[in-house]
């Protein structure tokens, strides 16, 4: 059945203007309209990066509940409802709010050019204008710089999470220029409180730490001011006043250790006590980020464990691959891929990062997703890189034909998908 929220975002979707220009006018203008709401929400901690922006916000998100704090968040995308972008004290936000809030959006927009993102980021912030919490969580869409979340004047708290190349058709077409789009973010701390750089490749590094300081912004840089790592099947963060022995972070992966420093680096500089720090890292929820489907009708139609992982660039690929070789290393089981890629990733890279893996690819189009790669196109480029792999023309004949563990992976929409057909 059909929402009105529904309809008012198709309208808001139509406004897309035909010249992009690459600025925050169109957000300034709105905002504006709409009286300033960015100058009226909750303490912010503002989170830019490539890779791990989500899961850091869900063990911030856990710690500071943890801490009996109350918690607005703001992610994109969504995996099966818009809703789930909005979320207020931990809850989507109500259909009638949302509605609401939509429409008084395209009302006093009156048809001027604006795209979706820029509308709907609008909505939220005049959400979070009007509902009061302790924190509010804001994920950058889509770089940084230029991002409509970067309206905000004084964040409470900066983070960049790790940088790779991704997006490079906006972002530009190395690490630096990236690296410098993703800074864009930092801004003069009027809290006291420095940036949290978490690991970063070398010239990514230095690019982010030149911004800070032309920003007069203290940072707190991993490798310099921090470090986090697993031992004994603890989580060990290493800073300037000592170490934390911590328990291992709910989320699955090696690649979530850093992650959970990053957040644990946060919330101690927050003032948080390292015994809530702990028990908030066991208790993150994020769907599609490693995570494994225990029922369902997607389930049942597979003959092992099913898990499924949003990652859809080299650097997330390389990680599933570490974790794969490292989860799988104890069975004999067979492993397979089930993979749908957009059509503006880069496709080979993605794939050869699996090349050292014991897996077989099964690759499908992306349900819904006319921008996805074929899955012949996807099958041809892994067999091209000497994996192993077959086309199959649905979801479901991939699961079926699976022998063994199945991990579903490659995509934001396809993980989107796979929640929505599996709890149908």
């Amino acid at each position: 059945m059909s929402r009105q929220s529904d309809t008012t975002l198709a309208n808001l979707l139509a406004l897309h203007p035909k010249y992009i220009d690459l600025s925050l006018d169109r957000m300034w203008r709105l905002l504006g309209a709409l009286g300033n709401p960015q100058n009226h929400l909750p303490p912010t901690i503002h989170i830019a990066g490539t890779n791990g922006k989500g899961s850091t916000l869900a063990m911030i998100m856990s710690i500071l509940e943890a801490n009996g704090a109350q918690v607005h968040t703001y992610t994109s995308p969504h995996l099966v409802n818009f809703h789930e972008r909005i979320r207020l004290n931990g809850h989507d936000i109500a259909e009638k709010l949302l509605a609401e809030t939509l429409a008084e959006v395209e009302q006093v927009n009156n048809g001027e050019p604006i795209t979706f993102f820029e509308a709907t980021t609008a909505a939220a912030f005049l959400t979070f204008s009007r509902h009061p919490a302790d924190y509010l969580l804001l994920e950058v869409g889509l770089g940084g710089r230029l991002d409509a979340t970067n309206v905000i004047d004084a964040p409470l708290l900066s983070i960049i999470t790790p940088v790779s190349m991704d997006h490079e058709q906006f972002l530009g077409s190395d690490i630096r220029t990236i690296a410098a789009e993703k800074a864009g973010i930092l801004k003069q701390s009027v809290s006291g409180i420095p940036a949290i750089i978490s690991q970063q490749d070398e010239e990514a590094r230095d690019v982010i730490m030149e911004h800070a300081t032309t920003c007069n912004l203290p940072v707190s840089c991993f490798g310099q001011d921090w470090l986090a790592y697993a031992e004994h099947g603890r989580l060990v963060v290493q800073h300037p006043d000592g170490l934390m022995d911590l328990p291992m972070p709910g989320l699955v992966g090696a690649h979530q250790i850093v992650n959970a420093g990053t957040a644990v680096m946060a919330a101690y500089h927050l003032g948080i006590p390292e015994f809530i720090i702990g028990k908030g890292l066991q208790e993150p929820d994020w769907p599609a980020r490693l995570q494994k489907l225990n029922t369902g009708k997607l389930v049942d139609m597979a003959c092992g464990e099913v898990w499924l992982d949003g990652g859809h660039n080299q650097a997330a690929a390389e990680a599933l691959a570490v974790w794969i070789s490292e989860y799988f290393s104890s069975t004999d089981k067979a492993v397979t891929l089930i993979c749908g890629l957009m059509a503006t990733k880069h496709a080979e890279n993605w794939l050869k990062s699996y090349s050292e893996s014991c897996v077989e690819l099964h690759c499908i189009t992306i349900p819904e997703q006319p921008n996805s790669y074929t899955a012949n196109d996807l099958a041809d480029q892994a067999q091209g890189v000497g994996l192993k792999a077959q086309a199959f023309s649905t979801l479901e004949t991939a699961i079926t034909a699976a022998q063994g563990d199945i991990l579903i992976c490659g995509s934001l929409y396809l993980s989107g998908y796979v929640l929505a057909e599996n709890d149908n």
